[in-house]
């Protein structure tokens, strides 16, 4: 069955870097984009990035532009969130997701804390 398992959350300090990491399973990871979305206390899942199946294409949300970068090793099945600059909104539950054809896919999320 399809799987997505995040890691590389935790606490840092505004300014700090973080690279999240997302490990896929079930399914061929090269034929399909991946995308990061987040959810902050109170609010609704937010979209950050999108990358296409073989890295040609990336897009991400207004609010992480220069400063986060999508990547992917089809080779190891995971797709990495490199977050750098990170501000106190930054703070949120980080989800990976995957559209396989009609049906979407989510991880359990990892959760990131921007605070002194």
């Amino acid at each position: 069955q399809v799987q997505l398992v995040e890691s590389g959350g935790g606490l840092v300090q505004p300014g700090g870097s973080l690279r999240l990491s997302c490990a896929a399973s079930g399914f061929t990871f090269s034929m399909y984009g991946m995308r990061w979305y987040r959810q902050a206390p109170g609010k609704g899942r937010e979209f950050v990035a999108f990358i296409s199946s073989v890295s040609d294409r990336t897009s991400y949300g207004e609010s992480v532009k220069g400063r986060f970068t999508i990547s992917r090793d089809n080779g190891k099945n995971t797709v990495y969130l490199q977050m750098n600059s990170l501000k106190p909104d930054d703070t949120a539950v980080y989800f990976c997701h995957a559209q396989l054809n009609s049906n979407v896919y989510w991880g359990q999320g990892t959760q990131v804390t921007v605070s002194s």
